[in-house]
């Protein structure tokens, strides 16, 4: 190949490489902002929480959406309700067990279902393994996801740092049951169904 075609033709694959690849998201937080939202609306009680200390990464390429992939954890010791007593029962050994399950998490290996929703937005079901005090089950988690070109540095107050972001949006209701959490026991007062709101923030700094 004559000399100069060759070097054409490497610069075309190497910028074709750059914009192809995907890139890692942190989602532990710099400004602690982070947090999922549980609910257990029971008939005498309805409990809403929160769980901080999220932390994990995600990959991630506009260009091909489904491939993206990673795990997302939060402390187990980091869930809390209003009541103290209550949310000290909660992280006890008869419920989630914090002190020998020291994380939730939700690792996923693809997206299906993907569909572009707007600008740099899509929709999809993430599969993937929740795991919930030492319990794993498959799930499909329905979520959107927001693709910030460049709002990294701006959203940490560096705008020279660039970089971008990826908000992840979702709700979906697990069963208590299902993760052995004092299954059929106080219905009534601590709902079966647990359901699960977040949004959440990755950032990417620039390279």
């Amino acid at each position: 190949m004559n000399p100069m075609l060759r070097t054409i033709a490497f610069a075309g694959f190497t910028i074709v490489s750059a914009v192809a690849a995907p890139k890692a998201y942190d989602f532990k937080d710099p400004k602690g902002v982070n947090a999922i939202q549980f609910t257990l609306d029971s008939v005498l009680e309805p409990i809403v929480g929160t769980a901080s200390a999220v932390e994990g990464k995600v990959t991630f390429d506009p260009a091909d959406v489904a491939a993206s992939q990673g795990r997302i954890e939060v402390a187990s010791a980091s869930l809390k309700v209003p009541n103290d007593k209550m949310t000290e029962h909660l992280l006890g050994a008869d419920w989630i067990d914090a002190g020998k399950h020291e994380d939730i998490s939700f690792e996923f290996t693809k997206l299906e279902s993907v569909k572009s929703i707007g600008d740099g937005k899509w929709s999809a079901l993430a599969a993937g393994k929740f795991t919930l005090k030492g319990v794993s089950k498959e799930v499909l988690v329905p979520v959107t996801l927001s693709h910030l070109e460049g709002a990294y540095g701006k959203r940490v107050n560096k705008p020279e740092l660039g970089g971008d972001l990826l908000v992840v949006r979702g709700v979906f209701t697990l069963l208590r049951s299902d993760f052995g959490i004092q299954p059929g026991k106080n219905e009534d007062k601590v709902a079966p169904a647990i359901q699960l709101t977040f949004a959440l923030v990755g950032g990417a700094p620039k390279a």
